[in-house]
């Protein structure tokens, strides 16, 4: 059966009936032939608030171009969109993940609304990436998303430098490990122009993810924001967004279980960000696919890591497209055996047809064989436990660390914890806990790369660990465990922690307990009284209201 490439389109355009509506098009330039042709939404976050998303502009203008070409008529909108790098350490940041659903809110309306017949979105920044699928999913008419593009390293003394060693630099410039000359020249060229953060922080590992997933182009997403190579992968989306439609190739026809499952081996075998997690739950659930927190780890116990991406190991993501990009990732994936190959992809070939298509950079350093990994199993674990009931997420790319013991050092506030550590209050051999910064509690579950980052350049990076009901920029790297569930807000065992008790952390074993008993830890949880909300109107007391746990993707209900 054909299908109808104005499937949408006709009941709002088409008829005497609805000439209103084409007369309000005709005032802003639309032509009777713009009308009969398919209505395509170009969706994008363009906005003067940060590098992530600067060129979205420029791309949307090429997709549009693409799109006429091929014989659609481009329809563009825009939506907000935060940056954690800059809202990072304040109240700001608070607004971070409340945007994704924001965001993918905003797409969804608008294309019901005006009953686009196709949709490309175009992403940039962390949230705005699983947004605009979650968008796609719910919708189900034919999407391709594409990434803004990476931003290219800088270079300070002779080093080659992203937005994490600026976080870095502020512990060691308050620890009088770096000079003000030093710190200021790191801060003036560690983000040379537009695009994403430049390792595979969050940004790039969902961009890299939903390459794997299917519902981006294999490459597409790889090549940096300022290459004009992407500004020829715009204008190729666009007349592929054309294909889809005339094909009827939907969402939920590519994100499929095994096709995240594809996903999830992708992020693990780059050592990309624990807000994968997040994410990735939360686009299942929009597609009503079944996937749970413990998947992760299920798979990662045979992922190897083979990409030596930062911020843990040595190269950018520029890099990363320079020696192949996920393609490579890809193939050695299907070389090694755990590639669902016959997933479907938004090209119409199948991911493991991509695979064997990918070209790979003679001599490349980035992406290992399959046989020779940096890792044997991937980057991100799951734990239980008593302060855990519900499960939270460790990233061990970085380190070879497998368990810690130590003394709690409780904090209420993201804040209080950096002020502790600036003021040389942490010790060695500390567990630093950070609570009531979960969905609800924060709300808004704050990334910690401030206090992170601060510990990295305090030089206490691998003598400490951390555990909050926060979560962690896809920079942060160290002994550390965010998306503990259930947060302390709801009461979650967190809540009852003390400065002092003893906190255990078994990374073979799977678990995170407190060394007290289950009747101390019940007396505890039942003298404690909830804080009062930090927020009790707006749309940050909106979200604390509604929004579920993050062992479920922090989803809004």
């Amino acid at each position: 059966m054909t299908f109808d490439i104005r499937h949408k389109s006709r009941t709002l355009l088409d008829g005497t009936d609805r000439a209103g509506a084409r007369a309000m098009m005709k005032a802003i330039g639309f032509t009777d032939e713009d009308l009969s042709r398919p209505q395509v939404g170009v969706a994008h976050c363009w906005i003067e608030t940060m590098p992530c998303n600067y060129n979205h502009r420029e791309l949307a203008e090429r997709v549009k171009r693409g799109i006429r070409e091929a014989g659609g008529t481009p329809i563009e909108l825009n939506t907000i969109a935060i940056t954690d790098g800059i809202t990072m350490g304040t109240e700001g940041m608070k607004t971070s993940l409340v945007s994704r659903d924001l965001i993918a809110d905003s797409v969804e309306l608008v294309a019901r609304g005006h009953m686009f017949d196709a949709l490309v979105a175009i992403s940039g920044c962390d949230k705005t990436i699983p947004a605009m699928v979650m968008a796609m999913s719910r919708l189900d008419i034919p999407s391709v998303m594409i990434y803004g593009g990476t931003i290219h390293f800088g270079q300070a003394d002779g080093k080659r430098i992203t937005l994490q060693d600026v976080f870095e630099a502020i512990g060691a410039f308050n620890a009088g490990k770096l000079d003000a000359a030093s710190f200021q020249s790191i801060e003036n060229h560690a983000c040379p122009g537009a695009g994403a953060c430049g390792g595979q922080f969050t940004a790039n590992t969902m961009a890299t993810a939903f390459e794997m997933l299917g519902i981006s182009p294999m490459g597409f997403n790889g090549v940096p924001a300022t290459d004009e190579e992407k500004l020829k992968i715009a204008h190729e989306t666009g007349k592929l967004v054309m294909e889809t439609l005339r094909k009827g190739l939907t969402p939920s026809q590519i994100i499929t279980r095994k096709a995240l499952e594809n996903a999830i081996m992708g992020v693990l075998a780059t050592g990309g960000s624990t807000n994968a997690v997040l994410h990735l739950l939360a686009v299942a659930k929009e597609a009503g696919v079944r996937l749970s927190i413990m998947d992760f780890d299920r798979l990662s116990k045979k992922t190897p890591v083979l990409a030596n991406l930062k911020p843990w190991g040595l190269y950018t993501a520029v890099e990363m497209f320079q020696a192949g990009g996920m393609g490579v990732v890809a193939r050695r994936l299907l070389d090694g055996g755990l590639l669902n190959a016959d997933e479907l992809t938004i090209t119409g070939r199948t991911i493991g047809e991509e695979a064997r298509a990918a070209k790979e950079t003679p001599g490349q350093q980035v992406i290992r064989p399959f046989g020779q990994p940096l890792k044997p199993t991937g980057g991100i674990v799951i734990l239980h436990g008593n302060l855990a009931p519900e499960g939270c997420v460790i990233k061990l790319s970085g380190h070879t660390r497998t368990s810690f013991r130590g003394p709690a050092r409780v904090f209420n506030r993201e804040e209080d914890a950096f002020k502790a550590i600036k003021e040389g209050k942490i010790q060695a051999g500390d567990v630093i806990a950070i609570r009531y910064e979960g969905p609800k509690g924060g709300p808004g579950m704050r990334e910690m790369l401030h206090v992170t980052g601060a510990l990295q350049g305090a030089g206490l990076g691998e003598q400490v660990a951390l555990m909050t009901d926060g979560r962690f920029s896809g920079a942060t790297y160290g002994f550390m465990i965010g998306h503990v569930c259930p947060e302390a807000a709801e009461g979650g065992p967190l809540a009852a922690l003390k400065n002092g008790d003893i906190i255990s952390i078994d990374v073979p074993q799977r678990r995170l307990d407190v060394e007290l008993s289950a009747a101390e830890l019940k007396k505890r949880l039942k003298a404690w009284k909830p804080p009062k909300p930090r927020y009790t109107s707006g749309v940050l007391a909106k979200y604390a209201r509604h929004v579920g746990s993050a062992s479920e993707g922090a989803l809004v209900n």
